[in-house]
């Protein structure tokens, strides 16, 4: 194995681990949220959320599919999914801390 193909495969081990984190949060906050109307806005953003969760996802799993020679086309040193997964991570924090408040 490259140490290309190692920091590929770093990367992917890094996306998923922060997933996880991620899905913890996502927990933390539905089970702290309930159906009164002054909740709503908070459940909206969760939902917010979720689908942005669900669409850098799917990002991932296209690159988990891409060859060594795509992968070599593309920059990997561009910010990519890790700067999107500590963007939407950092909101849904402030979303269980209001949550848990």
């Amino acid at each position: 194995m490259t140490t290309r193909d190692k920091l590929v495969e770093q990367h992917i081990l890094e996306h998923e681990a922060r997933r996880k984190h991620f899905d913890e949060w996502l927990e933390r906050a539905e089970k702290g949220i309930g159906a009164s109307p002054a909740e709503a806005e908070l459940s909206d953003e969760l939902v917010s959320l979720r689908q942005e969760r669900e669409k850098l996802l799917s990002h991932i799993e296209e690159l988990k599919n891409k060859t060594r020679e795509e992968w070599q086309e593309e920059t990997i040193e561009e910010a990519g999914p890790m700067i999107l997964w500590e963007a939407i991570a950092k909101r849904l924090e402030s979303l269980v801390e209001r949550i848990e408040r």
